[in-house]
This record gives C-alpha cells, structure tokens and sequence, in this order.
C-alpha cells in the first residue's frame, strides 16, 4: 500500500491505475478507523479495481467548541490496518494543501442539509461537502464509499453527486454495532466504560421503536416521541429523535417503508447519531 500526501502523487497513481483498465473506488475517513470503515475497504476492495483511503480531520466540518482538537489521531495504526484490509493507497493530505492561503471557496447543499444534524451543528455539511467535494476532484473515483450511520451525510453527498453530475456511483454500508448495539464510532474512544452501558441505550431505544413498527405502529411522532423519553430516562442528554426520509431528510407524520428514525444525542463529553430504517430486513436480527 502506497500513502501519498501530495494531489499530483494521487492523480498519477489513480491515471495509472486507469490505463490498466481499473476501476476506482474511494473511502473517505477521518481516521481512528473501526470495523465500520474497514468493512467499506473491503468491499471497495471486492468491487474496484484501486482502492482508494483519505484520512483528513476535515477542519471546516467543526464548529466552535466541537472537539477537533481532541478527534482521535492514530495514523500508524490505521495504516496498518488499512494494509490488511486491502486498501491501494492510502490518501493524507496536509491542511494547508487543501486550503491554501486565500482559500474562500465553500459548497452549499440546500435541503438534505437544513434539519437534524444541520440544525444542531450549524456549517458542519458546509464543510463536509467542500472537503467531499475537493476529494472526489482529485482521485476521480467510479465509486465512494460511505456508512449508513451517518444517515444525513450520505444524503448531502448523494444530492451533492446529484446535482453537480459526479459520474460516481455511491455506495452506501450497513452501520456495523458492537454486541450491544452501540454503533461503531470514531468519538466512541471518548467513552469512559462505566458509560457504555448508557451509550447503549441509544441503540436499544431505536430498535424498541423499530419493533413497534414491526407490529403495526403508523405513527411516527408518537415514536419519536417515546424514544426521546425512554433516552431521557436512561440519563441521555437528546439534541434530536427524528422520523425522515433518507434521501430527503424530510420529517414524516407516518411510518413507511424505507423511513428512518434518527437520534443524536450526548453522554460524558461525547455525542453519538445512530439510526434504523423502518420495514427493512437488512437489521431485523439486531436488539
């Protein structure tokens, strides 16, 4: 596995890789990986020719008092296990690269980004569709790789491929759970363990709604509702309980196939986003 720091480096590789007839597949991370981000490696790895992985704490995706300085940074030992789950080359671009001096430069995504997340963490999609889009400027993939957990983001990215016509196919993972339910998360290190046992609560919560739609539930405020309550009661601080529609991002009075129930919320110092989809069989063995 190849890591290159510089755009120039990565273009040629990826041109390279193109006269050989490969195609291209692109992970974008943050680092601090975890099973979540190696199980999208792995299937790059088996749909694509090159694989692709950036590792760049996104400096424009956190806002003031977020915990950018504190993010988890563990390059050698993401290497490593980048190298084994098949990744080509592995992409770390310097700040300074992607925002040089006089950088004013920023891409808006309308609608998808304005609830959930968006409201919560104002400029947050700002960021993340700047950077995303600089990054799929520069290694050009036939395919990007993102995790459902992170429900919003992909429907930024999916309208952001969408409306500027990225000929990129995007591809989204199942969210990948501890054996508690908890989903696997980078700021998930930032957990004391005497804490886990109420972290895991935000999984129990959703699934609990998700087995109440299984049985016929059609409301999705009173869901909504008595998850926000059941989180309370387990001593989580909740920003937001959420019934939407994935590719929208619209919130929805009813339950349907293919709506999602999204939370945020935030123990000891950490924020945590999980959600399930409702009438899907891709989780039912889940708590």
């Amino acid at each position: 596995m190849k890591t290159l720091s510089e755009p120039d480096e990565l273009r040629a590789a990826v041109a390279e890789a193109r006269r050989a007839g490969r195609s291209v597949g692109f992970v974008p991370t943050m680092g601090a990986l975890h099973a979540g981000h190696l199980s999208l490696v792995r299937r790059a790895r088996e749909e694509c020719g090159l694989v692709v992985v950036s590792i760049f704490v996104n400096p424009k995706q956190f806002g003031p008092g977020e915990d950018l300085a504190r993010y988890p940074r563990r390059l050698e030992a993401d290497r490593e296990l980048l190298a084994a789950a098949g990744a080509d080359i592995l992409y770390v671009p310097e700040a300074a690269r992607l925002y040089p001096p006089g950088f004013s430069t920023s891409v808006e995504v309308g609608g998808v980004s304005e609830g959930g997340e968006g409201a919560i963490r104002p400029g947050h999609f700002r960021g993340v569709a700047t950077v995303v889009t600089k990054l799929f400027v520069q290694v050009a993939p036939d395919a990007a790789y993102f995790g459902r957990k992170d429900l919003q983001q992909v429907a930024v990215v999916r309208r952001l491929i969408r409306d500027l016509d990225f000929p990129i196919r995007l591809v989204v993972g199942e969210t990948v759970r501890e054996s508690d339910g908890l989903a696997l998360s980078s700021r998930n290190a930032f957990l004391p363990e005497q804490e886990r046992p109420r972290a895991s609560a935000l999984s129990r919560a959703l699934f609990a709604a998700r087995k109440r739609a299984d049985r016929g539930e059609r409301d999705a405020r009173a869901l909504e509702t008595d998850t926000r309550l059941a989180l309370e009661a387990a001593g989580l601080a909740v920003d937001y309980v959420e019934a939407v529609d994935p590719a929208t991002m619209e919130r929805t009075d009813t339950v349907r196939t293919g709506i999602a129930l999204a939370a945020a919320v935030r123990i000891a110092g950490t924020r945590l986003i999980d959600n399930v989809l409702f009438d899907s069989d891709s989780e039912r063995s889940r708590p």
